[in-house]
């Protein structure tokens, strides 16, 4: 397989370690999956408003758990993020 589909199979498992056979995250889980996996990315989320906030903001369908397509979004919005970083700081050398 490539790099790229490595990265996706290992997305998919990532999730599924927090989510469990159920394939959605609970508060505390998500919580965990970005404090574990992310923290190099994202802050450590230390404060339950902070965790309310962005759990309010992913859970587009209000069913108090965060399922796959609402956690590629946030995938997809790091990602996003990480490449505007890389690219700014690859241009400006």
């Amino acid at each position: 397989m490539s790099d790229l589909e490595n990265a996706m199979i290992t997305i998919i498992q990532v999730f599924h370690k927090y989510s469990g056979h159920k394939c959605k995250l609970k508060k505390y889980e998500l919580k965990n999956l970005i404090n574990n996996e992310l923290s190099y990315f994202i802050t450590k989320i230390k404060e339950d408003v902070i965790l309310d906030e962005l759990f309010a903001d992913l859970d587009q369908n209000r069913d108090l758990e965060i399922d796959f397509h609402e956690f590629i979004a946030m995938i997809a919005m790091v990602t996003t993020s990480c490449h505007d970083l890389f690219a700014s700081k690859h241009h400006t050398h």
